[in-house]
């Protein structure tokens, strides 16, 4: 065998090695590190049991699919949001389906834009069960409406409760997880947080918002590194986030959600998610194509993602003032040509 031979044989390799790895690309919902480490890194199943986990925005959405998939685990639960109904709903659910008492399981009424009340929610948590492990920041609302129509109260509205109702719990938390030297804290963020689309102005203003105080937070932490930052960015996922989303003015929600199917199952991004926090990563996408491929784009090519973006906005508005989800046609469209 000659050497050009050879050459030409690595040649092909690296070729074939290259199109295998687009091919798994195109049908990616992570990021390259997430898809490693559910691959080959730590199972939840390992590396969270016995802990204590506390949920905001636990009453619908990720965050009560969280508490299913965590109540399997054998972690003791803290489960919050401001409709104590709905979270005796989930508690039930979590008992009859998980592998908890009810002692386990604290249901823990709490309004984000009440911050007086965080520092006594936390003491109510650390008196219940001596510590907090994990601090899940998911609680929160969206937006659809333009930037124009928009009542400025709206904005004030998602900084409050997404970007600063999130804060004031942090710094309740932080203080007793560097006493331990130990925690980890996790932010449901938003591909909105990496990505600007129309009809979400104030809810990418509070999500971006979001990323820049926790990356600072990771910075000034380092002399503890048993303290754990995880930013999460889920894309367009199965829940009621649209239907309980803002409009033009706080009083009023989106009068019509559209078709919301196509969007990740709630299942698989909350099991990510977990794969994220045994893993200690600290940067997560979740998201099927064509989403994680424009944050892919924003990340690395910021012009072309400009453009595609602008190009992208005018289907999304027009989808939203037809009736339709603002996203669908064109995931359906991607969905149609790779399946």
């Amino acid at each position: 065998m000659t050497w050009e031979l050879v050459l030409w044989l690595l040649a092909l390799g690296a070729l074939l090695l290259l199109l295998v790895q687009l091919l798994r690309f195109l049908r990616a919902d992570g990021d390259l590190a997430l898809l490693w480490a559910e691959w080959q890194g730590r199972r939840p199943e390992w590396e969270l049991t016995d802990m204590v986990v506390w949920v905001t925005g636990a009453s619908s959405g990720i965050g009560e699919e969280l508490a299913y998939q965590l109540s399997k685990l054998g972690v003791s639960l803290v489960l919050s949001a401001r409709r104590v109904h709905e979270l005796e709903r989930v508690k039930r659910k979590c008992l009859e389906n998980g592998n908890l008492k009810g002692k386990d399981i604290l249901i823990l009424p709490l309004d984000l834009t009440d911050r007086s009340s965080h520092e006594g929610a936390t003491k109510a948590v650390l008196q219940e069960f001596g510590k907090i492990d994990i601090l899940v920041n998911n609680g929160g609302r969206s937006q659809r409406s333009l930037i124009m129509d928009t009542n400025f109260d709206v904005f004030k509205e998602l900084i409050e409760l997404n970007y600063l109702g999130t804060v004031s719990l942090t710094k309740c938390v932080l203080p007793h997880m560097i006493e331990r030297k130990q925690g980890k804290i996790v932010i449901v963020n938003s591909l909105a947080g990496i990505v600007s689309v129309p009809l979400s102005g104030g809810y990418c203003a509070s999500k971006h918002a979001l990323r820049g105080f926790f990356n600072c937070l990771r910075s000034e932490l380092t002399k503890y590194p048993g303290i754990i930052i995880s930013n999460i960015y889920p894309g367009p996922v199965y829940s009621n986030i649209v239907k309980n989303a803002l409009a033009e003015e706080v009083t009023k929600t989106v009068v019509h959600a559209g078709d919301q199917l196509y969007k990740m199952a709630t299942s698989r991004c909350v099991r990510l998610m977990l794969i994220a926090m045994a893993n200690d990563l600290k940067e997560v996408w979740i998201a099927e194509q064509p989403f994680l491929l424009v944050a892919y784009l924003w990340q690395y090519m910021p012009t072309l993602a400009i453009w595609i973006t602008n190009k992208l906005g005018k289907k999304r508005i027009n989808n939203f003032q037809s009736g339709k989800d603002a996203d669908s046609s064109y995931f359906k469209i991607w969905k149609t040509k790779h399946e």
